[in-house]
């Protein structure tokens, strides 16, 4: 995977948001079934209360966050589709502000990773100091005072419309020499730190002194990650673990039911079918690219649409043999770019409207998938993991979950799952 593109120094303005955090919050559907019931509302501003230099806020529990609902005996689970976006920042494609319309109009929630780098501005980049290279190293750049303000509203208008807000890390350092699959435990701690850091002081690292705070606590909200490259997985959960996450999402796996490795929920990317071929695709743009046009970003432009039409379909077969079959959720990522003329974010556009509509589909955040895995009888998760990719249950699904699970787990709904 490529180093996402760095923030456009020359990024158009986008429209301020208002002071008021109430002010940034817009409505939205909703459609039972697809996204689970919604609870909750922007919290008013009596409730704001100011983190640190006041780049982010407690406002109280998250707008439209469903509460989990444990399966009842014989019921059919869902399926699930999360739609993630590595490194997201907002720059002069817009891709960021796009998507966020486009799921608002299909009933979905997203997950994007935010590089803390982009809320880092060039002149300060000294402030980094990534593992194994030297201060002000990125290979993705930092960013310019626009970006970051059109990164900050997007990031808030996200997480009041329902969406979590993880981490891509900083540097996006991939490969031999001091790459993240080098890193130790130790240095992968500092990475997070810093990632962490850079979100919650950005007030003290530019002018923006007026501006709205990010509207949560950013140590409680972050709960998971993608590495870059899908690199230093190991030594990562090794880290997540210890500071409390709850995800990662940095391998790759079949269509099967998710399981816990390192005490975190394993919610890799996918491998579906890659049409026109006999090999199985990787559920992310940069590989679908990387097999048609290989390192050209740009290539032949007379096969755009073809390209878009493989990275569709194939994303669409794997969304069909997974809601036909097990029901496994469907992991895909991507990033805000607009490799071989954008192709590929055409066809995540295509992808989100097909499936999110659906019956008994939910497009969710990796932040609601792992909420509802863990409100889950954990003997019927194992039952669920035994089916193969695309395997539905021969006696169907009323026999075959027809068990009565043990009770509900105790706590606060999108919490955790307490342990008998």
């Amino acid at each position: 995977m490529a180093a996402t593109q760095r923030i456009a120094a020359g990024a158009v303005a986008a429209a301020a948001c208002a002071a008021s955090l109430a002010g940034c919050a817009s409505s939205s559907g909703t459609k039972e079934g697809a996204s689970g019931p919604k609870k909750g509302a922007p919290a008013p501003n009596s409730v704001l209360r100011l983190i640190g230099d006041g780049s982010t806020a407690f406002t109280g529990v998250q707008p439209r966050l469903p509460s989990p609902e444990r399966l009842k005996p014989g019921e059919k689970p869902p399926q699930f589709v999360v739609f993630s976006w590595d490194g997201a920042g907002e720059d002069s494609q817009k891709l960021f502000s796009h998507f966020r319309k486009v799921a608002k109009e299909n009933h979905a929630t997203m997950t994007y990773f935010l590089s803390g780098v982009y809320m880092l501005p060039e002149e300060k980049r000294d402030l980094y100091r990534p593992p194994q290279h030297s201060p002000g190293s990125s290979e993705i750049g930092f960013n310019d005072e626009q970006g970051i303000a059109d990164t900050l509203k997007q990031v808030r208008l996200a997480w009041l419309e329902g969406n979590e807000i993880g981490t891509h890390f900083n540097g996006h350092f991939c490969g031999p020499d001091g790459g993240v699959g080098e890193w130790s435990v130790k240095e992968w701690k500092s990475e997070i730190a810093q990632a962490k850091e850079f979100v919650k002081t950005w007030k003290t690292n530019t002018a923006m002194k007026n501006a709205a705070p990010l509207p949560f606590d950013y140590d409680k909200e972050l709960i998971g990650a993608r590495t870059p490259c899908l690199e230093g997985q190991k030594n990562f959960m090794k880290a997540a673990r210890q500071l409390g996450f709850r995800y990662d999402s940095s391998g790759v796996n079949d269509q099967v039911w998710p399981k816990k490795r390192e005490g975190l929920w394993d919610v890799s990317m996918q491998l579906v079918p890659f049409p026109g071929h006999t090999y199985e695709q990787l559920t992310m743009d940069y590989n679908f690219m990387v097999n048609q046009s290989g390192t050209q970003t740009q290539g032949d432009p007379d096969k755009y649409d073809y390209w878009g039409d493989q990275m569709r379909d194939g994303l669409l077969k794997g969304f069909y043999r997974a809601y036909d079959g097990n029901r496994a959720p469907l992991i895909i990522g991507n990033h805000f770019e607009s490799w071989n003329g954008g192709t590929y974010m055409r066809a995540v556009d295509e992808v989100v409207k097909e499936v999110c509509n659906k019956s008994e589909v939910r497009c969710v955040s990796f932040h609601q998938l792992v909420d509802w895995l863990d409100a889950q009888d954990p003997q019927t998760l194992a039952k669920l993991r035994t089916l193969e990719v695309g395997e539905a249950p021969r006696q169907g699904w009323a026999s075959f979950l027809s068990s009565h699970p043990a009770p509900a787990p105790k706590g606060v709904p999108g919490a955790p799952a307490v342990k008998q």
